[in-house]
């Protein structure tokens, strides 16, 4: 008789943080892909700062130039330093992938949050609205929405983005608020006189702060995807250097026709290495926090 509250409490129990970090870190796919993640914002935002001002200009070096010691990762047709335009890229690229993830997750939680938890005609309406902001494709939406956006920025399209990225982490979280909420700890908060956002914020937020993580890292890299592909089309933002617009830019002088390899190839290889760093990050969060995947010592 005194195994089954033994087991209620293991289950209920409220996982700590400092744990799961100290997890996290001994997890050896996500210390790579941290390391690699760092790795290149730290190079970015220090090269970036030690840059002269008159390098980013056009026609500062000599045009159409392959990697060199003076140029190390050549410079493209209007004589700009490849290299340069990298250390602008990927800062703003990540900022892309950080603003439409937060925005996607937090938007997308505190809707499932809400409807799991009240249900009713609060449920039913948030429920439709998930249904069918998933059930349209978002990428035509977006291309849509990026065309009639004028002077679109870094900032613009990562809202842009973002607005479509709440509805999937909304109904993971509404359906495991809905398991939730019959728990035996909540049911105790209410009978303590907890209101129901008081609920929320002390009793269930901890028990998907978790999974929220790895959906954010999920978020992050489908932004930069996203932010890339409506780049390489020429909705970007064009006064503005993405990893994305580097591309665009390189496809538009001929760089692939004439041979110009360091200009197309040097986007490329970084959007690949960065999407390495963010799936390892991914997998190690993961692999942590899902117990079907958590591997002991």
């Amino acid at each position: 008789m005194t195994v089954a509250p033994m087991q209620e409490s293991v289950v209920e129990a409220r996982p700590t943080g400092e744990g799961f970090v100290a997890r996290l870190f001994r997890n050896p796919k996500f210390s790579v892909g941290a390391i690699i993640f760092l790795f290149l914002a730290l190079v970015a935002i220090i090269g970036g700062l030690a840059i002269d001002p008159s390098q980013r200009l056009t026609g500062a070096f000599m045009p159409r130039q392959p990697p060199s010691a003076g140029l190390w990762l050549g410079s493209d047709s209007l004589g700009r330093s490849i290299f340069i335009q990298l250390l602008e890229a990927i800062p703003k690229s990540m900022q892309v992938g950080l603003i439409a993830a937060t925005l996607g997750t937090l938007l997308g939680a505190l809707i499932g949050f809400v409807g799991g938890y009240f249900g009713g005609v609060v449920d039913a309406v948030l429920r439709v609205l998930i249904d069918v902001f998933l059930s349209v494709p978002s990428l035509l939406f977006l291309i849509l929405i990026a065309s009639l956006v004028r002077g679109v920025n870094v900032q613009t399209m990562a809202l842009i983005i973002g607005v479509f990225a709440w509805a999937w982490p909304a109904r993971q979280v509404r359906a495991q608020v809905l398991s939730l909420k019959e728990r035996g700890f909540v049911e105790v908060a209410r009978m303590s006189g907890m209101g129901g956002l008081e609920i929320i914020g002390r009793e269930l937020m901890p028990h998907m702060f978790q999974w929220l993580g790895a959906n954010f890292v999920n978020a992050f890299i489908a932004a930069i995807l996203a932010e890339s592909g409506l780049s390489i089309l020429g909705l970007g933002p064009q006064r503005e250097m993405t990893l994305g617009m580097m591309i665009y830019w390189a496809l538009s002088y001929g760089a692939i026709l004439q041979n110009f390899w360091w200009w197309w190839m040097t986007p490329v290889l970084t959007l690949m290495l960065l999407f390495l760093a963010l799936y390892l990050i991914h997998l190690g969060f993961d692999e942590v926090s899902n117990p079907r995947l958590r591997v002991e010592g």
